[in-house]
């Protein structure tokens, strides 16, 4: 007797996938609920888990486009397999290799001075390459252990090059989708960007000073990125235009506010979805970013964590970025770019005094939202993280 393994639902409108890789090898004996292989569509990459256990026979190999339903395997009934104990699910499973800046640590803009290890957030890193970030601040975990990295696609030779000139790689899904949404973005919208930039001495101390009394009274630690979701989802609540988008002839007033949050990953860029961030406090934001960044880094995101967000915020200062201008994630009219710290000197009070700044940049679609009320939007922002505890501290 066997039983199928079959292509989950990829969420709507999703239909088809690729197989990026098989966990366990053809023959193997698995166990019930033990990961077998990697899927990954236009938006997201997850896992799926063997629905028995026994003998795996592999129908669809590497590299293979599925539809949604496809028999992809087949999990042979053997009472052997079922006797083995259960491998250790970090032993067994082989990780996708290291990035710097790793997806589930957004947890503090470049710049901040690291704390203790025990208590030091890992910062989630944003992709910029012109924009996506992500790394919040979320408590220090043991790094899982280091895997052989997967095997790369199949590479082929350019016609009439030798091979020492020229490699080609196959697009993944989702880089091919990563780069049709920005040429989209650049195509449809009237992009715009302006700046600022923001004294980040208080916001550096407030973690510091306050993270005791912080943790013993929500649970969790104070960290840098949700002070900055924090003060955009105020800032969107006074400039809701920022907010909006445009479908058609029509302008779209969302209600909430989902804040998207780029991260960078291994196989690209993604922005998972914090839903009706607006109606968390600080502590609920560092719950839900950190949550999103831990499945993120595991590719455990679902597709209907990728979708549906209003507004989003990179941060490119993790891997360097000094400044640069994001690119919309349509059909948002709105991204929030934050870049690296630097010291600077800056005039405080008639004297020049050194202070660790931070230049923010917000695009925008034109099209929708005024100069004025971009402005207004970026300033708020500045103003809620220059001080911040009121905003941190609040019931």
């Amino acid at each position: 007797m066997s039983v199928e393994v079959r292509v989950p639902e990829l969420g709507e409108s999703i239909t088809e996938a690729v197989v990026v890789r098989w966990l366990k090898d053809d023959g193997a004996a698995v166990r019930a609920d033990e990961p077998l292989l990697e899927l990954e569509t236009d938006k997201s990459a997850l896992e799926v888990v063997a629905p028995a256990a026994g003998r795996l026979t592999i129908r669809a190999p590497a590299g293979a486009r599925v539809r949604v339903g496809a028999v992809i395997g087949e999990i042979a009934e053997d009472a052997a397999a079922r006797a083995e104990p259960a491998p250790s699910p970090r032993a067994e499973r082989p990780r996708a290799p290291a990035v710097p800046a790793p997806v589930a640590e957004l947890s503090r803009p470049s710049g901040e001075p690291p704390g203790p290890a025990s208590e030091r957030p890992r910062p989630v890193a944003v992709d910029n390459g012109g924009r996506r970030a992500e790394r919040v601040a979320v408590a220090a975990q043991e790094p899982p252990a280091p895997a052989p990295p997967a095997a790369p696609p199949a590479a082929r030779r350019a016609p009439d090059s030798p091979d020492e000139d020229v490699e080609r790689v196959p697009m993944s899904e989702l880089r091919r989708t990563i780069a049709r949404r920005l040429v989209e973005a650049q195509r449809t919208a009237a992009i715009l960007t302006t700046f600022n930039e923001i004294d980040v001495g208080e916001l550096q101390a407030l973690p510091a000073r306050s993270r005791e009394r912080f943790r013993a009274r929500h649970g969790v630690d104070l960290g840098l990125m949700s002070l900055f979701a924090r003060a955009t989802v105020l800032a969107l609540r006074e400039v809701t235009i920022v907010n909006a988008s445009i479908e058609g002839d029509d302008i779209v007033h969302h209600r909430r506010v989902h804040l998207g949050i780029a991260v960078s990953t291994p196989r690209g860029l993604v922005v998972p979805v914090v839903r009706d961030a607006d109606q968390l406090d600080v502590a609920g934001l560092e719950r839900a970013i950190g949550e999103l960044a831990r499945r993120a880094r595991e590719t455990r995101l679902a597709p209907a964590d990728l979708t549906g967000g209003t507004f989003t915020i990179t941060n490119g200062g993790v891997f360097g970025s000094l400044l640069s201008t994001p690119i919309l994630n349509p059909p948002q009219s709105g991204i929030l770019g934050m870049h690296t710290i630097q010291e600077r000197p800056v005039a405080r009070d008639g004297q020049v005094v050194i202070r660790p700044m931070m230049y923010v940049a917000l695009s925008y679609d034109h099209r929708l939202v005024d100069g004025a009320q971009a402005v207004t939007f970026l300033v708020r922002v500045k103003e809620l993280l220059e001080d911040p505890a009121r905003m941190a501290l609040e019931a």
